[in-house]
């Protein structure tokens, strides 16, 4: 089950809007195609029912309601009556799994809080709704009041619940400590069914999902990118990964789109993806030390089962002072250029001398060090900016106006932008789309960094990530003004789609 969209928002600083969770829900059904989804808490908001009836009819219309879920609470009727009314028929009730929490916070004994458990069973199971169980603080009910948690669930084994979900609500297990309380809970209440729901605080949560299946639940909770409470939950890639590769386990889920949902996730949440992130980081898949691309050459000795390809990517050799000439080579070769053994030599230095100023160098930025360096090699400039104006004022919205030669015809346009690259991108894209009738890229990726200490006059580094008929372009602009870097590399980037044409 992915808990993006309830456990996932409740990331500091998220919080999806309607659209946005629906368009999250049909990633993860349709795309993705996890089995269960938990889309929300009842009662939080009028515009959290507006979002959950958004997803409930899509997915009745596309015959999946039963693998929508929304968290509600033991409160009689109220969670029922809200996710009825939402168009939900699956309650992950919440319900109190450790004997500090039920006395502590509800202020009841066990027997009362069982009982008002039932009721609310029973009026969901009139109501036509199907209820699963979380036995809330299950970890520490196991390590401090094991038999409250036995009585519990004995009371509720014959109640009709389809699942029981035993969260590490604090994330304070350890994969020895998981083993042995699921086996203790399989064994005495054989023929129910368990999930779990661990939390990432001691950096567990993926080693504690794997403990859990080993020792027998038939459930598994993620989410994207590890969104959650404090230190999220399990990131679903990486869980998925290791189920396959270490475990040899089967799921549904197609592989080849987890890359694509992360980001989008990413782009929703606001929450970067770390670029060292197993599976969905924009790192993972680049080696770096030039060592690694000669073994690659030879026989693909620095490859593992991760190839990038399952996950809808492809590896990458980086260009920076660590890069050897096989890593040159490699680039070199995807780009079609051929150069000299002499002529390599030069531009290696050359990308070496720039890693050595921290400056980041793509693929993209080869061609321009190539012309660079060897001076006589010229790369086409197809696109070239002949004058462009940006202006912002107090309560009004940017104004770009530009003039642009695309294969030596000259356009102008205007635009106006909630930014002034916004708005500068916005003006190239009508020269695109309404005076040449083309595509345009899709900004995917927009990073900027500046030199530590201060100085008002420093070179910013802009880097941006576009989407090009399948393909993934990055490009570079260096400038002491923010906005004229992040130009650069836009123009560097309507050259290159040029040679597609």
């Amino acid at each position: 089950m992915d808990t993006t969209l309830r456990d996932g928002e409740q990331t500091s600083g998220v919080s999806f809007m309607p659209h946005e969770k629906l368009m999250i829900a049909r990633a993860l059904l349709q795309q993705l195609r996890v089995d269960r989804i938990e889309v929300a808490s009842a009662r939080v908001s009028e515009g959290e029912k507006e979002a959950v009836s958004n997803i409930t009819r899509w997915a009745k219309r596309n015959n999946c309601l039963d693998k929508v879920e929304v968290l509600g609470f033991v409160d009689g009727h109220s969670s029922v009556d809200w996710i009825v009314e939402a168009g939900c028929r699956n309650l992950n009730l919440l319900c109190k799994g450790s004997l500090k929490h039920c006395e502590g916070q509800l202020g009841k004994t066990p027997e009362q809080h069982l009982q008002e458990i039932l009721q609310v069973i029973s009026y969901a199971e009139s109501k036509g709704v199907s209820v699963n169980v979380y036995l809330e603080d299950w970890s520490n009910g196991m390590k401090d009041s094991p038999e409250y948690v036995y009585a519990l669930v004995e009371g509720l084994r014959h109640s009709g619940i389809r699942r029981f979900m035993l969260p590490d609500t604090l994330g304070v297990l350890n994969p020895k400590h998981l083993i042995r309380y699921v086996r203790q809970m399989v064994k005495r209440f054989p023929e129910l069914h368990f999930d779990f729901h661990a939390h990432n605080d001691y950096d567990l949560a993926i080693s504690n999902v794997l403990a859990a299946v080993w020792a027998g639940c038939k459930g598994i909770h993620t989410s994207v990118n590890g969104l959650g409470e404090r230190a999220g939950n399990a990131p679903l890639a990486s869980v998925q990964a290791i189920l396959k590769d270490q475990f040899h386990a089967t799921t549904n889920l197609d592989e080849s789109r987890l890359n694509e949902v992360s980001r989008l996730v990413e782009s929703y949440s606001g929450i970067a993806i770390p670029p060292n992130q197993p599976i969905t980081g924009d790192s993972v898949f680049t080696q770096v030390a030039g060592v690694h691309a000669d073994g690659d050459n030879k026989a693909g000795l620095y490859q593992n089962d991760l190839l990038p390809e399952r996950f809808g990517r492809k590896r990458e050799y980086a260009l920076g002072k660590n890069s050897g000439k096989a890593n040159i080579l490699k680039n070199l070769e995807e780009l079609g250029l051929e150069l000299t053994a002499e002529q390599t030599r030069k531009v290696t230095e050359r990308i070496i001398e720039l890693g050595d100023k921290k400056e980041i160098v793509t693929q993209e930025d080869l061609p321009f060090i190539v012309s660079d360096v060897l001076k006589h090699i010229t790369p086409d400039e197809n696109v070239r900016l002949l004058s462009y104006v940006v202006t912002t004022a107090y309560g009004l919205k940017p104004l770009a106006s530009l003039r642009l030669e695309v294969n030596g015809e000259m356009y102008e346009e205007s635009a106006q932008g909630d930014g002034q690259f916004d708005a500068f991108v916005r003006a190239v894209r009508h020269v695109y789309k309404n005076r040449l009738g083309r595509k345009f890229p899709w900004l995917s990726n927009y990073t900027v960094s500046i030199p530590p200490g201060g100085r008002t006059d420093a070179f910013v580094q802009t880097v941006i990530t576009w989407q090009w008929e399948g393909r993934v372009l990055r490009t570079r602009g260096l400038d002491a003004d923010q906005t004229e870097a992040a130009i650069k590399a836009t123009i560097k980037m309507l050259n290159l789609i040029e040679q597609d044409f």
